[in-house]
């Protein structure tokens, strides 16, 4: 089993990267493995035909897509789906081989835990028009990142890998993304006490649209696409 974890694909705008990996590794890689998306994925987005388009190149994939939300997603549209429980941590089933893991999750697959959680504060939202094409949901809530940090508690702050959309304060800082809004100073900070606070391998980001590493540890990925693969981890 692998995974493959790629950044912000945008709908449709972004996710060419991500066909042309698959294109470019055809036979590779089947049911058994998962792409997963760090955010901004517009599986739920804004314009219907781009939507479609988005989830048609999903669906057409050898994999099962997990993805964590962004600050750029119809939040109204992502959050009308159940919610459902799936391999430990709860999920929305956008469609059989598409799957949104909620914030502050902890799910284990084959053998693996990944800590997951969505959500950032969008810098261009005064050019977005509220609950069209941009939503206060962007922003985690406290009750959100309470049950994160109890999640994380029940598995004693170990988990393998760690999945968000921005990241830890200092390791922003590091990628010279600075603070910019108070609603992201609080989810970073969050955050880095969680890095702070955890064991884990590694952690991977998007949102910044760069590809940068940090200290061998923290991933931030745009147009790089990185592969775990589990038999290298047991």
């Amino acid at each position: 089993m692998n995974f493959i974890i790629s950044g912000d694909t945008h709908g449709s705008l972004d996710i060419a990267k991500v066909v042309r990996f698959f294109d470019e590794h055809d036979g590779e890689y089947n049911e058994d493995d998962y792409l997963i998306i760090c955010g901004d994925v517009a599986i739920c987005g804004f314009d219907p035909n781009d939507e479609s388009m988005t989830r048609a190149t999903l669906q057409n994939l050898p994999v099962t897509t997990l993805f964590v939300d962004g600050n750029h997603e119809n939040f109204e549209h992502l959050n009308s789906y159940p919610v459902d429980e799936w391999n430990g941590g709860k999920v929305h089933f956008v469609d059989n081989n598409i799957i949104h893991l909620m914030r502050g999750q902890v799910f284990e697959i084959n053998g693996l835990k990944f800590f997951t959680f969505g959500g950032a504060s969008s810098i261009d939202k005064d050019n977005h028009i509220p609950g069209i094409t941009w939503f206060e949901e962007e922003i985690p809530t406290k009750e959100e990142m309470e049950e994160g940090w109890l999640n994380l508690q029940k598995n004693d702050f170990q988990v393998d890998y760690i999945i968000t959309h921005t990241a830890p304060r200092e390791v922003c800082a590091a990628i010279n993304f600075g603070e910019l809004t108070d609603e992201e100073i609080e989810v970073r900070r969050y955050f880095q006490r969680i890095a702070d606070s955890t064991d884990f391998i590694a952690w991977y980001f998007g949102h910044f649209h760069v590809d940068e590493e940090v200290e061998g540890q923290f991933f931030c990925l745009f147009d790089e696409i990185i592969v775990i693969d589990t038999a290298k981890n047991h």
